[in-house]
């Protein structure tokens, strides 16, 4: 099997291996099937889409919606790499997966519009699907609601018409969505267990996504929340697209 390929942005080491180890776990894959390249750590190298099943990017702590002066060198850089290998990937109709982050760079190349309108805070949403998502063979086997765990500032507050609409949630309009047949972005995170809630609440609690104060608060609300439907969405794509 071609290996799958994630893309991630994550600078710090314990949340960078986190996500790794979620992504493997609920993708159903193993170390020599998920190749990790952490875009932040340096520019991104010479990907041939030959060589994979498909392409994940994780979750970000960049912001698509910052203005451009906001955005640091590294930022600036990870984005316009990413918006090349997009127009690949969308060309091609190649499988394509976005988590989180994937909302912004999938959204923003596509022409979405991307803002701070529908922002959720830290802990567990209930997603609901479309019809159109009920339909979608990266949704089989998932209930028409489902809780999810969320965190983000930014989201798509208004899709392109030519993007399919999958999942929503009462805060967020847009959770998931398909753009031609294979190139998909979830707002929420299919990696994200109680224990990688934790692990991104503990690492994260300086970064702006809630105040400080209110970390143990957070997880221990996460503590007492069971997620088990999104990560179908994982191992529907790694099933669904392994060649």
């Amino acid at each position: 099997m071609k290996p799958f390929l994630l893309l991630a942005t994550r600078a710090e080491d314990a949340a960078a291996d986190d996500e790794y180890l979620a992504y493997l776990r609920y993708c159903g894959l193993e170390e020599s099937e998920l190749v990790r390249v952490r875009l932040e750590a340096g520019p991104m190298p010479a990907i041939n889409l030959d060589h994979y099943s498909g392409v994940i990017v994780g979750g970000s702590p960049y912001t698509s919606s910052d203005p451009v002066e906001e955005k640091s060198p590294a930022q600036l850089r990870v984005e316009a790499e990413l918006s090349t290998l997009l127009d690949r990937i969308v060309e091609q109709d190649f499988p394509f997966l976005g988590a989180c982050y994937g909302v912004g760079t999938l959204g923003v190349h596509q022409g979405a519009t991307i803002d701070r309108r529908f922002g959720e805070p830290v802990g567990p949403a209930e997603i609901k699907l479309t019809a159109e998502g009920e339909r979608d063979p990266l949704l089989a086997g998932l209930p028409h609601t489902f809780d999810a765990f969320v965190g983000h500032k930014e989201a798509c507050s208004k899709l392109p018409g030519h993007a399919v609409l999958l999942a929503s949630s009462a805060a967020c309009p847009v959770h998931m969505f398909r753009i031609k047949n294979n190139l998909y972005a979830t707002q929420f995170h299919p990696e994200l267990d109680v224990d990688g809630l934790v692990t991104r609440i503990t690492i994260y609690k300086d970064a702006g996504y809630f105040p400080p104060h209110q970390a143990e608060e957070l997880i221990e609300t996460a503590r007492q929340t069971s997620i088990t439907e999104p990560m179908r969405v994982l191992r529907n794509f790694t099933e669904r697209y392994a060649r």
